[in-house]
């Protein structure tokens, strides 16, 4: 069983760690690549160059933050650092599918995987959203400890409520699961001491849309493809 869990997982995160690294390359690592110039950029530079510099980094070549064109070199390197991170949290992800497969015991395909997929996406990525929405280099921001705390104490809270909501039955459990979905946010996740950004807000915003649809096609191919794997690994024992 076990084996069968960890290389399910391992040839999905492999696949699809390799998948999401190609689609950030065109949804927001552009998006990063340039809230980093504005970090290090002047106000006044800002202020009159920003509109020319968005059309150009979103097509054209990478700048480092001195303003000259980065290297080949550099640019591989953040590109293999981020496929590796990716294929990581694709595996740590995936083993949490497969494990959550065996522990339920039923029959899970490549179909609802992605149903197992959503979930984890709703989890992991949508709730904690809400309230710690996915930042921009240059953003301010809470205390690193407040904030990651936070995030464990949405996403536990939300998996339990949503297990409650699935595989239990009654009124209580639907009281208890959305009380606990909430509790989160009804506490409130940490906030910095004040608010603001010297990023234009277009580019905040389109940020947080990108990183959010990137995830849901992340999860929703990690949910398929270990759904897949799952199946075939059992055929085969």
């Amino acid at each position: 069983m076990f084996r069968r869990i960890f290389f399910a997982a391992l040839i999905a995160g492999i696949i699809g760690g390799a998948g999401v690294s190609l689609v950030q390359t065109y949804t927001t690592t552009p998006i990063i690549l340039l809230a980093e110039q504005y970090e290090t950029r002047g106000d006044k530079d800002r202020h009159h160059q920003g509109f020319i510099d968005r059309s150009i980094n979103l097509v054209g070549p990478v700048l480092a933050h001195d303003g000259k064109t980065s290297s080949p070199a550099a640019s591989l390197e953040r590109s293999l650092t981020t496929l590796l991170a990716n294929i990581l949290t694709g595996f740590g992800f995936a083993l949490i599918l497969t494990a959550c497969y065996a522990i339920g015991g039923k029959r899970v395909d490549g179909q609802n995987g992605v149903l197992w997929g959503l979930a984890g996406f709703g989890i992991v990525s949508l709730a904690p959203a809400l309230g710690l929405p996915p930042e921009l280099p240059g953003t301010l921001s809470a205390e690193l400890g407040a904030r990651q705390g936070w995030w464990f104490l949405c996403v536990a809270a939300t998996a339990v409520g949503l297990w409650g909501m699935v595989y239990r039955s009654g009124p209580v459990w639907l009281g208890l699961g959305i009380l606990l979905i909430a509790l989160p946010h009804i506490i409130g996740a940490p906030q910095p001491p004040k608010l603001g950004t010297n990023l234009p807000a277009e580019i905040a915003a389109h940020f947080v849309a990108a990183s959010l649809c990137t995830a849901a096609i992340f999860w929703c191919a990690l949910g398929w493809l270990s759904g897949k794997f799952w199946l075939k690994f059992q055929r085969k024992q």
